[in-house]
């Protein structure tokens, strides 16, 4: 049973590492990963949340605003593979936030995911 929560816990943490901002200074990369982990929260509260959902969307689009404000379009589709790798590991932190059978891992994910998304909010303030 301990092997089972440790390999868990161990992938829950790789799932997070890979939703978790660019520790990069390159604020493209940590701006397109808090767009894709924002969208991903957005879309989680459209069904568990749907007011709370109207605040993300707003955060969402001052993210967009920020990345809009550093892209070289020339990195467009590197931005874009960034974005849509951080909001996959979001969703999936969510998902299992709701889905796992088991309380104690879901409760890992959650946190993970909420963590996620404040660092991102941070950015904002």
């Amino acid at each position: 049973m301990k092997t089972h929560l440790a390999a868990t816990a161990l992938a829950l943490v790789s799932t997070g590492a890979a939703a978790m901002p660019s520790t990069s200074d390159d604020p493209v990369l940590t701006f397109a990963a808090c767009t894709g982990r924002l969208s991903a929260m957005m879309e989680h509260q459209w069904i568990t949340d749907p007011p709370a959902s109207e605040h993300t969307q707003a955060q969402r689009l001052r993210m967009i605003a920020l990345l809009d404000a550093v892209l070289d379009p020339d990195r467009g589709r590197e931005v874009l593979a960034h974005q849509i790798e951080a909001k996959m590991a979001q969703a999936q932190l969510l998902t299992r936030s709701r889905n796992d059978a088991h309380p104690r891992e879901a409760r890992i994910a959650g946190s993970l995911a909420s963590r996620e998304v404040a660092a991102c909010e941070a950015l904002l303030l």
